[in-house]
């Protein structure tokens, strides 16, 4: 089973999701890791009342062994049904890779 396939099954199961996207971006960043940057955009009212470091502790509470290996990084962009709404939907770009050779 593909990184990302495990991801999407931990948070799926774990969570109470409205909208689920898992966007592979190690090809733009150095190194032989095929499955090593991921981004995520994760809608759930399970996020209300949380801060955004408690969403986020949430998450790696779900992703902790494959947070230690293979996933080096992780973008997490996290809303509740309301946050996702106001910011119509849309989603920071990724930035450039600054390490390595690229």
């Amino acid at each position: 089973m593909s990184v990302q396939a495990i991801i999407e099954q931990k948070l799926t199961q774990g969570l109470n999701i409205v909208q689920l996207e898992i966007e592979n971006e190690s090809h733009m960043h150095s190194g032989p890791a095929t499955e090593s940057h991921f981004k995520l955009v994760l809608v759930s009212d399970d996020f209300i009342g949380k801060r955004l470091v408690q969403r986020h502790q949430l998450i790696f509470g779900l992703l902790s062994n494959e947070m230690s290996n293979p996933i080096h990084a992780l973008s997490m962009h996290l809303y509740t049904t309301d946050e996702w709404q106001a910011r119509q939907q849309q989603v920071p770009a990724s930035p450039d890779c600054m390490g390595g050779s690229k």
